[in-house]
Parts: structure tokens; C-alpha cells; sequence
């Protein structure tokens, strides 16, 4: 039998992480940080200013130039010692998102897991860092590249993931070279610190990994400080766009994953318990605080009768409690305000005429009055015109569209401003192939509901889902948080024909 997790009680202010120690904010404004499941105010949170952002750059910036010329194997050993002791804070890890964030113990395991998964790719620098040789492109002439770090980095992150995503961006910027500053939600800070005590266990020089805890203030001078050379950030479309326009406009590299809206759609031949099973686990795992839970179930033709009665019935008996208890299939909403926005968008939803089968609005759970839960709920006969069709949620609501075909099924996903994630469930190959070839989403699953892809893959959307050309992680993440530099050589053996006043050539 699994032992019981240890909850994460500590109730000491969390400041900022800048230059290989923790350092309090100089603002001297604060917020509070609630435990989901009960409702109360767990710690303090000390919001940091633009002086503590200028601190966290000079360090990082003074930091900078060491690391980046030390060898590639030897920022690959730092990053094997991080990953071992990664591995051993797994669960202490899981223990703060779920007090923090709500979610549940086990699934906060699997994104420490998937986190981790990132760290052991970056391990593998010195590979990722090669660059291209050609021999005598021209006559005496070779010509190579290689790709170098671009200096001070940042990442701006979100809520629902509070260890996976920024270990999506930390360990491949620090990796190739970088210093990196990271700005963790506020809802759910303290794995952010735990972290950079972790880098420097490891042995990574102080300056080089460094957190700045905050709000808008500290986001905008990190777009606008000089020093700061690329941003990643995942969040919402309207505030994706707006970084990534104003990025350009400082000259930065940005990243700017966005919002979604996933649709599944589920053929008529299509295995109906492997169905349900996808479409509840998808839908109301995390309390739907996914950017890659699925919102959307598009039933073709005569499926809808038999699937939308037994995921109501699933719907129903959703075990939703602290997320500490092992037990739980779902746990609270991250805010107060979050669960009032999902419960307002339901009921807009009923007055905007779809049928709503099952209502999770005003769920109570025995023992916590006053924690921030909703329950699983569900739409039927939902209308592409309706808001609740259109506009992320963020919450365990699915929506069910019938549609008459696999090609109205198609256009309504190529239809959607979001591309992130996409499933199709189908026992024909053929459709699966078509589907897979022809629609505009960037990660799709085929019989998998929600299409992660592996360390080595790269992460992002299309559409509105993905401001910037590169996605997350993977190889693209190696480029993104570093620039490529091509050498032509010739040496003096090879000189003497005197002055050239024509493009050189490979004659």
C-alpha cells in the first residue's frame, strides 16, 4: 500500500532567489498564497520591483561570461547533479504544487516526472551543441558553424504548472550557456525556490539560475531591461501576444505560448470505453487547469446517443477532494476567483441555450467549507456561435458539438483561433492518417487524448495557441536560447591572387 505524502506546511514568507541565495523583496508589498482545498492563507508572498529585477540582472549578468565559456561538459555535469538531486525531492516537490496549486498528489508526481524528463535531455549539451563542418567550400576555404549562448534569459511562467514549465525552459537556457531568471506565479511560488536551492546543491555559480518573485511590475522590466536578450513565457493568448509584441519592440527574442481550446473527436467506430475513459481523464484531470486538457468533444454522427448518457454517469461520481488524499480524482480550483469564473461561464452557458447534463457549480466537500471547489460538469448540443464553444475556460467544464461527418468534424477544429492540442479516436487508419495530415493544431494524438510530447519533441500550438517561431524544449528549445555563428576560414597558404571584388564562390 502507498504511504500517505507528507503535506507541505511551511509558512515562512517567500522572497526572491538572486545570486545563489535567497534575498526579501525590496517593494515592500506582499500577497497572500491560499491552500486551494481549504481556503486559507498558507505563507506571504513578498512582490517584487523593478530595483529587484536591475539586482537579479546584474547578477546574472556578472555570472554570464564564466559560464558560458565553460566547457559544454561541464555545465552537462552540473545538470547531472541537478537531475539526481531532482530525484530525490520528487515527492517533496509534488507536496508544494498540491498545497499551492490544489491539484493532486499523484498528478503533481507526474509533472515533477515530466519535468525531470527535460533535465536529462539538457544533459545531453555537448551532443545538442554541434555544429556543422564543410570542408573547402571554396578553393583553400572551410566553412563551420556553431551556436553560442545569448547571454541573460528569462522565463515568465504560469500557474498550473508550477515545476514542469519552467524546467521546460531553465535547464536547456543554463545548458547552452545562459543566465536565467525565472518569474514563477504567484498563486503557487514555492517550488520556484526550492529549485534554485537545488541548482546550487549542484554546484551551478551563483547568478546564473535566479528568481524574482512578482507581478505585472516585475514582468514589464524584464521585457524592457536591456540586458534581458529572450523571454519564454506560457499563459494567456491576450497576454502572449501582448509580450510578444513588446519583446519585438526591445529587440528581444520571445516565446509566447498561449491559450487553447482542445477538441477530441470521436468517430462512430471508435473504441467507446477507451473513449470515455480519454475524454473524463482529459477533461477534469487537474480540475481542467491544463493548457492541454481537453474542452471540447466533437461526436460524429450517431456516437453522441450512446457516449454523452456514460460520460454523465462518470461525470457524476468524480472523486473530488484535498488533493492529498490518494483517493482523489480531482482537486480544488487554484483561486477563490478562478472557481467564481468557471461558475459564471456555466451559467452564461445555459443561458446561451446548450443543455447541461451534469452541474458542478456549488460543490462542497465534507471537511473544507470554505476550499475552492467545483464540480465536474457537462454540456451537451453545444453551438459553435457560443461563447462557451469559443473562450477558454480553464476549468473542468467539456462541451459536446455533434457534428454529421468527419469532414465537419475537421473544419470545426481548422475553424478554432486556438491550434494547441488536438485527439482523434478512431479504429480506421485511413482517417486517422487524414487527420493527422490535414488539421491546423500543432500537437495531435491519435488515440491519446492529450499529445505532450516527449523532452526530446519540442512543445507548441499553432494559430493563436504560439506567438514566436520556435516551440518549447526539445531541439527548438537549443535554438531558441542560442544564436548560430558561421566561420569561413582560410589561412596564408591559400592567399596571394590579390584584392577579390566578386562574391566568393565554390569554384
Amino acid at each position: 500500500m502507498t504511504a500517505s505524502p507528507v503535506p507541505y506546511s511551511d509558512s515562512a514568507d517567500l522572497t526572491h532567489f538572486i545570486g545563489g541565495r535567497r534575498v526579501p523583496a525590496t517593494s515592500g508589498r506582499t500577497q497572500a498564497v491560499y491552500n486551494p482545498a481549504t481556503g486559507a492563507v498558507a505563507r506571504q508572498l513578498q512582490l517584487g520591483s523593478v530595483a529587484d529585477v536591475e539586482t537579479a540582472v546584474a547578477a546574472a549578468q556578472a555570472a554570464f561570461p564564466a559560464w558560458a565559456d565553460a566547457p559544454p561538459l561541464r555545465r552537462a555535469r552540473v545538470m547531472f547533479k541537478f537531475l539526481e538531486l531532482l530525484n530525490q525531492h520528487r515527492d517533496r516537490l509534488a507536496a508544494m504544487i498540491t498545497a499551492e496549486h490544489g491539484k493532486v498528489f499523484t498528478d503533481a508526481q507526474g509533472e515533477v516526472s515530466r519535468g525531470i524528463d527535460v533535465v536529462e535531455f539538457a544533459c545531453g549539451v555537448p551532443q545538442l551543441l554541434k555544429g556543422d563542418y564543410t570542408e573547402q567550400v571554396s578553393t583553400g576555404i572551410d566553412n563551420w558553424t556553431m551556436r553560442q549562448p545569448l547571454g541573460v534569459v528569462a522565463g515568465i511562467t504560469p500557474f498550473n504548472f508550477p515545476f514542469m514549465v519552467p524546467m521546460w525552459m531553465a535547464p536547456l537556457a543554463i545548458a547552452t550557456g545562459n543566465a536565467f531568471i525565472l518569474k514563477p506565479s504567484e498563486r503557487d511560488p514555492s517550488p520556484s525556490l526550492l529549485v534554485g536551492e537545488l541548482w546550487r546543491e549542484a554546484g551551478l555559480p551563483d547568478g546564473i539560475f535566479n528568481v524574482v518573485q512578482g507581478d505585472k511590475q516585475v514582468v514589464d522590466a524584464l521585457v524592457q531591461h536591456p540586458d534581458v536578450k529572450a523571454l519564454s513565457f506560457v499563459g494567456s493568448t491576450p497576454i502572449a501576444q501582448s509580450l510578444y509584441e513588446a519583446g519585438a519592440r526591445h529587440g528581444k527574442r520571445v516565446q509566447a505560448l498561449g491559450g487553447a481550446k482542445n477538441h477530441m473527436v470521436v468517430m462512430p467506430d471508435a473504441d467507446l470505453d477507451q473513449a470515455v475513459d480519454a475524454l473524463i481523464g482529459a477533461a477534469y484531470g487537474s480540475a481542467g487547469e491544463r493548457c492541454m486538457a481537453i474542452s471540447v468533444a466533437v461526436l460524429v454522427g450517431e456516437v453522441g446517443d450512446r457516449l454523452v448518457p456514460r460520460l454523465a454517469e462518470r461525470a457524476r461520481q468524480l472523486k473530488i477532494r484535498n488533493g492529498m488524499d490518494l483517493a482523489a480524482e480531482m482537486g480544488p480550483i487554484v483561486t477563490r476567483e478562478a472557481r467564481d469564473r468557471i461558475e459564471t461561464a456555466i451559467a452564461r452557458g445555459v443561458e446561451e441555450g446548450a443543455t447541461l447534463m451534469v452541474d458542478g457549480r456549488g460543490h462542497q466537500v465534507d471537511g473544507h467549507p470554505e476550499g475552492f471547489f467545483t464540480g465536474g460538469t457537462l454540456f451537451d448540443h453545444v453551438q459553435p456561435h457560443m461563447r462557451l464553444y469559443k473562450e477558454e475556460i480553464f476549468g473542468p467544464v467539456l462541451a459536446c458539438v455533434r457534428v454529421r461527418d468527419f469532414a465537419e468534424a475537421l473544419a470545426l477544429v481548422n475553424d478554432h483561433e486556438f491550434g494547441n492540442g488536438v485527439a482523434c479516436f478512431t479504429s480506421d487508419g485511413n482517417v486517422a492518417r487524414e487527420f493527422a495530415r490535414r488539421v491546423q493544431v500543432g500537437m495531435v494524438g491519435i488515440n491519446v487524448p492529450i499529445p505532450v510530447p516527449m523532452a526530446w519533441q519540442g512543445f507548441g500550438g499553432w494559430k493563436k495557441s504560439l506567438f514566436g517561431d520556435m516551440h518549447a524544449y526539445g531541439e527548438e528549445g537549443v535554438r531558441f536560447y542560442t544564436k548560430q555563428k558561421s566561420v569561413m576560414q582560410r589561412w596564408p597558404a591559400s592567399i596571394g591572387k590579390g584584392a577579390e571584388f566578386t562574391m566568393p564562390t565554390s569554384s
